[in-house]
């Protein structure tokens, strides 16, 4: 971790990915509820417990700490799957996401300091 560098990019992009995902977070609590049957302590606790995770990430990113936790809540997005299955698609949407703006907003930003 001593070399990754935070850039303003990085910053914006990830927390952009992040705001979106915790949309989709809070709102697979109804759907678990409803169409997958889920407890509604359960769902409510997995839908806005990420969602709060991914606020929390997004605010964090100005240190490296926050793209490991970043990184986590991309993993639980997954995982959240075995709840709502459609999860299992956009939790990898949302990693791909994630991945895609921290290489981009290197790639961007290290052609712009030559």
């Amino acid at each position: 971790m001593k070399n990754f560098q935070v850039t303003p990019g990085m910053r914006r992009l990830g927390a952009s990915v992040l705001g979106m995902e915790a949309i989709v977070a809070g709102l697979i609590t109804p759907v678990a509820i409803t169409v997958g049957g889920v407890a509604p302590a359960l769902a409510v606790t997995v839908g806005i417990g990420l969602a709060v995770l991914c606020v929390v990430a997004a605010g964090l990113l100005k240190r490296p700490f926050g793209y490991v936790l970043g990184s986590l809540v991309q993993v639980l997005a997954i995982c959240t799957g075995f709840l709502v299955t459609a999860m299992f698609f956009l939790g990898t949407i949302f990693a791909a996401l994630w991945i895609t703006a921290i290489i981009v907003a290197r790639r961007v930003e290290g052609a712009t300091t030559r």
